[in-house]
């Protein structure tokens, strides 16, 4: 139902972040343009709200986009969401974003409303993510505008882990409700942030919302410039204070840098990942620092997560190891920031600490299962989540 928010009301409110993730850049193809489609998301709030307000970004563009036309569906009734004072569409420049028009409308806790957004134009799918999670698997495009339509026809639609434009989403809530920002690569674009949201409501913290900032492939220190490699992630000081700063945010937790450590191979074997590209630990370091300081100027917590065995991933190595291992001995140390997560220690195999626990790999030994992801999230202290 829709809702008129008073200046006193809005004093006790403020906005945070109840769904977020980062923009990267989509793999390039010869279809990398859309037209005449429809993106339907599914979106989790964990608190309640008064409003929400939508941000779309084409920070990874190198043509503007438009957002045709965008609706919210919220306990079964289907809302505009304008722009700009009340354009139903909004053409958003290369490298830039755009936050919609504030919609009052009431929102409860723990509820799923769909985001709905029509592309009728050649579009440069160039801005996106691939995330998954138990949170984050019900996503949809379809052919045609499906803004308004509660069935979409099995024929015209398919399934997508890709979100692409819309980064994040926030709602007008209690002061008491605040938000944990998940940073880092493929690792944290997958499960453990979504059972982590569970957690919390499983638990009972119903105050904290976990959203994700993280892409695969990046890197703390390189990126890749060629075609093949690109949507492979941008380095971490052009993603950090772009991604980070967030609507009702108070903690970041970091997991990142094991794709420094494992990329680089050699000119004779990829001539895209030179061995010079592999930094050194105190480079590293020095790259944690970096993000630490950036967060601290947000006035955020800061947790650095340990990085997860790698033994028998395609490129191991026993020197690749020995960084992993000095870089987790430093994270451990906890000096200069709030907190060490250790997410190696609860998901390692005790006997074999170089590689994952029974039923913990995915079977790629670099990316957890979903039991693994689950342990991740339990590795989280409670304190984080109060």
């Amino acid at each position: 139902m829709s809702v008129s928010a008073n200046n006193t009301n809005k004093q006790e409110l403020h906005w945070a972040s109840v769904w977020g993730n980062a923009v990267s850049i989509g793999e390039n193809r010869p279809e990398s343009y859309g037209k005449n489609i429809t993106f339907i998301y599914p979106i989790y709030s964990h608190f309640s709200g008064k409003g929400i307000r939508l941000t779309f970004d084409n920070y990874c563009g190198t043509e503007p986009i438009t957002i045709s036309e965008c609706t919210v569906k919220i306990s079964g009734k289907y809302y505009d969401i304008t722009f700009n004072g009340g354009e139903k569409s909004a053409k958003i420049p290369e490298k830039e974003n755009i936050v919609s028009d504030e919609l009052m409308v009431e929102i409860e806790k723990q509820s799923t409303f769909d985001v709905n957004f029509y592309l009728a134009d050649f579009t440069q799918m160039r801005s996106t993510v691939y995330v998954s999670g138990p949170l984050s698997n019900d996503s949809f495009y379809a052919i045609g505008n499906q803004t308004r339509n509660d069935d979409v026809s099995i024929d015209i639609k398919r399934k997508t882990n890709y979100y692409y434009f819309l980064s994040n989403i926030s709602v007008l809530t209690e002061k008491k409700n605040k938000t944990i920002v998940c940073f880092g690569d493929s690792i944290t674009a997958q499960d453990w942030p979504d059972y982590l949201q569970l957690r919390c409501k499983e638990e009972g913290y119903e105050n904290t919302a976990v959203i994700r900032r993280a892409t695969s492939g990046s890197r703390i220190l390189r990126e890749y410039s060629c075609i093949r490699y690109e949507s492979y992630g941008l380095k971490g000081e052009k993603r950090f204070d772009h991604e980070v700063p967030t609507d009702g945010a108070d903690t970041v937790i970091i997991q990142q840098g094991i794709n420094d450590i494992i990329h680089p191979v050699g000119e004779d074997v990829n001539p895209y990942r030179p061995m010079s590209d592999l930094p050194t630990v105190e480079e590293l370091i020095d790259g944690l620092k970096y993000y630490i300081k950036l967060a601290k100027s947000y006035g955020y917590k800061v947790y650095v997560g340990t990085l997860l065995p790698i033994e028998n991933w395609r490129t191991y190595a026993p020197f690749r190891e020995k960084m992993k291992n000095q870089l987790n001995d430093w994270i451990r140390k906890a000096e200069g920031f709030d907190g060490c997560i250790d997410f190696e220690k609860a998901i390692r195999d005790e006997k074999n600490p170089k590689a994952f626990a029974e039923g913990m790999d995915s079977g790629d030994h670099l990316h957890p299962s979903a039991k693994g992801y689950e342990v991740m999230a339990k590795a989280v202290m409670k304190e984080l989540l109060k």
